[in-house]
């Protein structure tokens, strides 16, 4: 990649742009020649997603399928004339026409002296001067429609979920990954953001997901909108960590909310933030965050991996990421029967968190606190099948957490043939969540729960009453 150039992410933002928007080839190579910085016979390659060695066996394969004689062509030369470093032959110049489906003058390799503009194009407008440039479509023009949308949602009597929402939310998120390719605020406006992200993270605790997931996509089309232009280091890093934050809490409310593929979208738009900033410490926490997904959803294994990969990331110094990976992989291995590793990785969460410098009583998402290593060594027990005298408080700020640790043990109640004493569990938990939190993971917990009693005990007035109970309870999803 030549100095100036954009990493090819960039460009395949613009391609995921092009299809969405169903733009020609030669639009979109437009679109890359005028953001990325790279040359138009490097743009027309990059705007088809090849490879340079891609490039040239595909100039061979023509050469031999047409009848053209040879090619002529390495990666080597053709990275130096993709970086104007040497000028291609005559022949080759036609070779490269055909292969691309273009001109000397598309490829860059001619002058156009014609006074007409050549046919419909993508118009990209220089930003600040030394800046990379932005698309003008790219002007958010449907934001106030979108924004719109969200704020009707939630001045609504009961929050729903609907096709339109959920397509929205996922538009706000590729958006935003788009302008993370791209990338003038002032001091106020992110002392500003960084006061709201933080209130976001307290409010989060308390808040039913979905109109938190609202709020949250009408705040990412704010931090979308100042990060329409690529900005001085230092803002551009406040920004990215307000978009790492945001993004975290939507996939959160999501993962809540049951719908899994999104929120495995948003965890990958939060790490692909934080990636760019480049903090250890916040690419540890998207991972351990991350890994929450599939210890709920089924791949134990894979929140093991990710578990560990936060640890590894967190290094040495105790930090919350480092704990809540810790803590996060005890659960997971108690849960798969490898208990004797579970207990070494719950001990040294236990460890991490007492070398933690205090936090004060600010309850915070993503803030690994003592009643979190509560939530995460009772879990752990329950699943190495350990008594354990626990109940949640009358009130508490977390909503979720106690009744998935009630499920849990009903869970293992069952296992030991409880099924009554279960079941009267499960019907505690899921009466004492408020509705509005009552959600797709608590409640499809609980039926997979109800799937576990025996046949023979479906007449069991503990198991019809649940029965019911879930049956009427809907989950807000």
């Amino acid at each position: 990649m030549a100095r100036g150039e954009h990493s090819p992410a960039c460009a395949r933002r613009w391609r995921e742009q092009a299809e969405s928007r169903q733009w020609t080839l030669w639009q979109t190579t437009q679109a890359i020649h005028g953001c990325c910085g790279v040359s138009l016979l490097k743009a027309h390659r990059l705007a088809r997603g090849w490879s340079a060695r891609q490039s040239v066996q595909e100039l061979e394969e023509l050469c031999e399928r047409q009848d053209l004689g040879e090619a002529r062509a390495s990666i080597d030369l053709l990275n130096a004339w993709e970086n104007n470093r040497a000028r291609p032959r005559p022949q080759t110049i036609d070779l490269l026409a055909r292969l691309y489906r273009a001109n000397a003058v598309r490829l860059g390799l001619a002058g156009d002296y014609c006074e007409d503009d050549g046919g419909t194009k993508v118009v990209v407008v220089s930003g600040v001067e030394g800046r990379p440039p932005y698309p003008a479509e790219e002007r958010f023009d449907d934001d106030m429609e979108r924004r719109a949308l969200f704020h009707h949602a939630l001045l609504g009597s009961r929050f729903a979920m609907s096709g339109r929402l959920l397509a929205e939310v996922e538009r706000t998120r590729q958006d935003l990954d788009r302008t993370l390719a791209l990338t003038t605020v002032s001091e106020e406006q992110l002392d500003r953001l960084d006061e709201q992200v933080l209130r976001y993270r307290r409010e989060y605790i308390t808040s039913a997901p979905l109109p938190m997931l609202y709020r949250l996509m009408l705040e990412l089309s704010d931090v979308r909108t100042l990060s329409a232009t690529r900005q001085p280091a230092m803002t551009h890093r406040r920004l990215l960590n307000a978009t790492v934050m945001l993004a975290l809490l939507s996939a959160d409310a999501l993962m809540k909310l049951g719908d899994t593929r999104q929120a495995h979208a948003w965890y990958g738009t939060a790490r692909t933030a934080a990636d760019d900033m480049g903090d250890l410490r916040l690419r540890a926490l998207v991972r351990a965050q991350q890994a929450m997904l599939p210890y709920y959803y089924g791949d134990l294994a894979e929140t093991v991996r990710l578990a560990r990969e936060a640890r590894m990331l967190a290094g040495s110094a105790p930090s919350s990421p480092a704990a809540l990976g810790a803590a996060a992989e005890a659960r997971a291995l108690a849960r798969m029967g490898e208990h004797k590793a579970a207990r070494v990785a719950l001990a040294e969460a236990e460890r991490i968190f007492a070398r933690m410098p205090p936090e004060g009583h600010d309850h915070l998402a993503f803030r690994f606190s003592e009643r979190r290593l509560q939530f995460y060594r009772i879990g752990t027990l329950i699943e190495l099948g350990e008594e354990v005298d626990w109940s949640p408080g009358p009130s508490g700020p977390y909503a979720i957490d106690p009744v998935l640790i009630l499920l849990d043990q009903a869970a293992h109640l069952i296992r030991d043939g409880k099924v009554e004493d279960a079941c009267h569990l499960a019907q505690k938990a899921l009466l004492q969540v408020p509705p509005e939190h009552r959600t797709s993971i608590v409640v499809n917990r609980a039926r997979a729960l109800l799937s576990e009693v025996p046949p023979t005990r479906h007449k069991a007035v503990a198991v019809r009453r649940l029965t019911e109970l879930l049956s009427d309870a809907a989950p807000v999803s």
